[in-house]
């Protein structure tokens, strides 16, 4: 059996509230899981402590079992201390697309044609 450590919706529409569960991975995500360990309160701030409560001794114990958790859990984890730090590299993501660099060559080539006509 695939565990999982992962996030169960809960709440109204456009009020989302999750549970952080392990389920096995074959199960529907707001289905059947075997325990619940935490919750997770995205409407939170972001440095508020009750966004993210967790049993640290129960997810230690899953991640023991085999249990694999998502990334978004795995962040949690992360932050938590109980997971090694994963290295993520997205070198193209702070970079601005093709209209934007054109749009800042346009710019730059006028300030230094105003700058070389005074």
């Amino acid at each position: 059996m695939a565990l999982k450590l992962r996030l169960a919706r809960g709440g109204s529409k456009k009020r989302p509230f999750y549970r952080i569960v392990v389920a096995d991975s074959r199960m529907p995500r707001d289905g059947r899981f075997i325990e619940k360990l935490g919750i997770y309160n995205p409407l939170l701030a972001k440095d508020n402590e009750d966004r993210v409560r967790m049993d640290l001794d129960r997810v230690k114990h899953w991640v023991g079992e085999g249990a694999q958790p998502t990334d978004r859990v795995a962040r949690m984890l992360e932050a938590a201390g109980i997971v090694a730090k994963k290295e993520r590299a997205n070198p193209n993501k702070g970079e601005p697309g093709k209209k934007a660099k054109e749009r800042a060559a346009a710019k730059a080539a006028k300030a230094a044609e105003d700058a070389s006509a005074e």
